[in-house]
């Protein structure tokens, strides 16, 4: 086709203690979105100090408060820290902070410059704060759905060369790699090569590409340098973040350059000629102006997909004399002999009924050995600080890059990328949020056309005789050849077979190179496989959060409206006129919460009303119950019911390709009708139902515009200490779905009409590839009218040994109710019944390392590029590294897939080997 398109289970630790009424255990709506901020006030004193272990040991990275305020600070790598104060009040109260240690206060008369703090390990952290869930700063525990986070520290041990590839570590998580950087995310079940029904955000920006609605992995994301932490969401999100949060969330959190300051360098090198750089610089250049600058590059020898087995499609099994269509070649362009269409020299009747196949072309030789990888980001950024909790932000980002992507086909996409622009303003109550995405495909190309077009190209040029007629001519005569011979049909087979492969063009003949730079430069849809789009994402909201009195309630409400102007000059969408085409979506929500019992007990209710341009307005509720146990609070055990849509993709709605053989559309207009392929197996059946209408009535095919996806979820769970060592998070969660967006081919009117007999006659002798004509082979979207239930539990195990040894272990179940589908109904659910994730990680000094072990069973995968069953796969992750604090500098070892054991996770994608790589971080501040 001719379109593209964790927690880690183990959380940081902390103690059990009661909150402190730090800057970092306010609530939201007392302090700025990260409480560490320094006054500028001529009455202020400096207070200075270090914050050491138990063996005299800096500790980098700790947090600094003043108790009841948001001036805060963060050590350096040998543990300083300086902060001005004004001791205006008397006393003041350092609060001294660290993931994995108890909290420290400490009470200062005056200012003094020689302070000397020494924290403790912890065993667990009950303490982690998170914003995802609810659109405001909650506890982690106290989450009314399930929902995960990494920190940095957690993020820094991920040793796949794509983050997100790493978050398969997370319970419930599933994750797709097409190659080495396009990975998809999904949870809860109907995973794709794509992601589209999880969206992806950073700082609570879309990382989509407008033209696809995708993110493409973290390909034009933020490099991990820069990331604060990363939330997600499991199941229905609509309720708070609108369309396409059908099953969660993912949220990276960036550093805030008044917070993390300094100079940070990451460098790694390794196998498959891996070279990877990352830089932040951040600056606070006045007490209220701060900048920051990420860049990165990234670059590695991409592993390639090897499947040659049949696809489902394929009428001839592997090794046939007739040859076959293979899942990974190209251009493999099958020819049913027929009485119909007589070749030159006449068909040879033995042969009518089989189907013959090219031999086609392997990624690697269309891509001509270019198979480097590549990503490249640089962004900038500026803070201002009006007020101590009203912060203006402006940055501007640049990605692009290289990988393989999967879909409808596979697609090369090279120097595809995204820019965007946000200026925010933000306050502890609220924000308001503007930014502008700008997608464009750079020299991407598809492999199935690439490879049919060169089977359709001539052998000489300017020649008539194409090679695939060429193929098919041969075959035929050089099969009549052998039966006169003597042979019997198998030997005459496998002669013609013989003879017609030898005349196919090899990707060593200057002539391949010449054509297929030809067709990849060219982006007309039926003569090039380039791929062209440019299309802009607009979206502005914003959010207000309200404390109504002092009876612990609170209310949260927001608006957001988004444009999409999409441009493909005719090429992606039926944007032919040359002007962009416009679609909106706006939306409202709001979320009532309420503790009682001492705040032991808290409900929540939120709703979101959307709108759209081309279908009806949806509904998105979801309702929860969070009820804590124990003197700490640390037994919380929640329930939740919600709804979430996804909006149809830009493609599904507004598609036109013109790929000559036909028609790929999108169904935002009247929908379609048209008649089932099966009418035109041949003359003799197309002028029999031409002359009976009762008979021509039964092969109508009636195909309605496009709706909303729709999912109704309900969940229990539990997250808490089941002893001061023992961690644990498990949930149930039982889902409906309706509506699931799938594709169908037909026979029909581009304009959506149905065929008259006189159309539909004249049409069948072209196949309906003439492009003059109306009446074209169609392939568009519908909602399936099936209802599908599914099913499942995750469960989380940490127990914390000791800061030197902690132990992790996650299971995840996924169940598909098949009790009530249709026999052959295809769900999508691509989803393994059993998964699970064992590890350990620790800290001895100033060495760390994690190790985990990953396993997923076999199952089917029903993509649209290919459909079939992967077996079990494992991965075994592992990273060490070593600090020397008065360096600034940590050496670091990773290796993903260490045993380099079968690792397919996408039917039709490559086999993800083994990567083991040498590194170092150099931090400044």
């Amino acid at each position: 086709m001719k379109h593209l398109y964790p927690s880690l289970s183990f959380l940081a630790a902390t103690t059990l203690l009661p909150p402190l009424a730090s800057a970092a255990t306010l609530p939201a709506a007392e302090r700025p979105a990260h409480g560490r901020y320094t006054h500028p006030d001529p009455s202020e004193k400096l207070v200075a100090g270090k914050v050491l272990t138990e063996k005299g040991e800096g500790l980098p990275g700790a947090t600094v408060f003043i108790k009841g305020t948001f001036i805060g600070t963060s050590t350096d790598q040998q543990g300083n820290f300086q902060l001005n104060t004004a001791f205006d009040g008397g006393t003041v109260t350092l609060v001294i902070s660290y993931v994995g240690y108890d909290t420290r206060e400490v009470l200062l008369q005056g200012p003094d410059q020689a302070i000397s703090v020494v924290v403790k390990p912890s065993a667990t952290l009950l303490g982690e704060t998170i914003v995802s869930a609810s659109r405001i700063e909650e506890n982690i525990l106290r989450a009314p759905v399930t929902v995960d986070k990494l920190s940095t520290r957690q993020i820094e041990r991920i040793t796949t060369p794509e983050v997100l590839s790493g978050l398969g570590q997370v319970k419930g998580l599933d994750v797709s790699s097409a190659s080495m950087l396009f990975t998809s995310v999904s949870t809860r079940g109907f995973n794709t090569a794509k992601s589209e029904r999880v969206i992806q955000l950073v700082d609570y920006m879309d990382t989509q590409l407008p033209s696809l609605n995708l993110s493409p992995g973290n390909l034009v994301g933020i490099p991990e340098l820069d990331m604060e932490s990363i939330e997600i969401i499991h199941g229905p999100a609509s309720a708070l973040y609108g369309a396409n949060a059908l099953s969660g969330v993912i949220l990276f959190n960036s550093k805030d350059p008044f917070v993390y300051e300094g100079l940070s360098v990451r460098l790694r090198a390794g196998q498959r000629e891996l070279l990877d750089g990352q830089l932040r610089y951040a600056k606070k250049l006045t007490e209220k102006l701060a900048i920051k600058i990420n860049g990165s590059a990234f670059r590695a020898d991409d592993w390639l997909a090897t499947n040659y087995g049949p696809t489902q499609s394929s009428v001839n099994p592997a090794g046939s004399t007739l040859g076959y269509n293979a899942v990974n070649r190209y251009g493999e362009v099958g020819y049913a002999f027929n009485p119909y269409q007589q070749l030159p020299g006449g068909t040879n009747p033995e042969l009518y009924g089989k189907t013959a196949y090219l031999p086609g072309f392997t990624e690697q030789q269309l891509i001509a050995g270019d198979n480097r990888t590549s990503s490249y980001r640089v962004q900038g950024t500026v803070s201002y600080l009006l007020r101590d909790d009203l912060k203006l932000t402006a940055d501007a980002k640049h990605a692009e890059g290289t990988a393989t992507y999967q879909n409808l086909s596979r697609f090369r996409v090279k120097g595809l990328g995204s820019n965007q622009y946000r200026l925010e303003l933000k306050s502890s109550k609220g924000f308001i949020r503007a930014y502008t995405t700008e997608d464009f495909s750079g020299n991407s190309y598809e492999f199935n056309q690439l490879g049919s077009l060169i089977q359709r190209a001539p052998t000489t040029e300017g020649g008539n005789l194409s090679y695939q007629n060429l193929f098919y001519g041969t075959y035929n005569a050089v099969y009549s050849q052998a039966r006169q011979a003597g042979q019997n049909q198998a030997a005459a087979l496998a002669t013609a077979q013989a003879a017609a492969n030898a005349t196919q063009l090899k990707p060593s003949d200057p002539r391949f190179s010449t054509l297929r730079s030809r067709i990849i430069d060219d982006r007309n849809a039926t003569t090039g496989a380039q791929q062209y789009f440019n299309s802009y994402l607009h979206d502005v909201s914003a959010q207000r959060v309200f404390t109504l009195g002092e009876a612990g309630t609170n209310l949260v409400v927001g608006g957001a409206y988004r444009q999409y102007r999409l441009g493909s000059k005719g090429l992606l969408f039926s944007d032919r006129d040359g002007k962009r085409i416009l679609n909106y979506e706006y939306g409202a929500y709001g979320q009532l919460s309420q503790t009682v019992f001492e705040e032991r007990l808290k409900l929540a209710f939120a709703g979101r009303v959307d709108e759209f341009k081309n279908f009806k307005p949806a509904f998105s509720p979801r309702a929860s119950a969070v009820y804590s146990l124990g003197e700490n609070k640390q037994h919380n055990f929640r329930a939740s019911y919600g709804k979430a849509f996804r909006s149809p993709s830009q493609p599904e709605q507004y598609l036109f390709s013109d790929i000559g053989t036909g028609v790929l559309l999108g169904n935002v207009g009247n929908g379609f009708q048209g008649y089932n392929t099966a009418l035109f197996a041949s003359p003799q059946t197309l002028g029999a139902a031409a002359a009976n209408p009762t008979l021509l009535k039964s092969y109508e095919y009636n195909i309605a515009p496009l709706e909303l996806e729709k999912v109704k979820t309900a969940e229990i769970g539990y997250k808490g200490a089941l002893i001061a060592n023992l961690y644990a998070d498990v949930s149930y969660f039982r889902s409906r779905y309706d509506g699931f967006i799938g594709t169908q081919l037909f026979v029909g009117n581009t304009d959506g009409s149905r065929p008259t007999t006189q159309q539909l006659a004249a049409g069948y002798s072209t196949l309906y590839a003439d492009q003059t004509k109306p009446t074209r082979v169609l392939y568009t979207y519908l909602n399936s009218k099936q209802e599908v239930s599914t099913q499942g539990v995750t469960a989380g195990l940490t127990y914390y040994f000791m800061r030197a040894f902690n132990l992790t272990g996650n299971y995840s179940l996924n169940v598909l109710d098949r009790s009530k589908l249709p026999a052959g109904f295809q769900t999508f659910f691509n989803t393994p019944k059993h998964k699970y994730n064992v590890g350990a990680n620790g800290q001895v000094g100033n060495l760390s390392y994690s190790v985990n072990y990953r396993w997923v069973q076999g199952h089917l995968q029903e993509m649209p590029f290919a459909v079939g069953t992967i077996s079990d796969y494992s991965t075994t992750d592992a990273y060490l590294g070593y600090l020397v604090p008065k360096w600034g500098t940590t050496f670091q070892a990773g290796i993903s897939n260490a045993f380099d054991a079968n690792n397919t996770q996408v039917f039709g994608g490559p086999q993800i080997g083994r990567l083991g790589y040498l590194g170092l971080r150099f931090d400044l501040q």
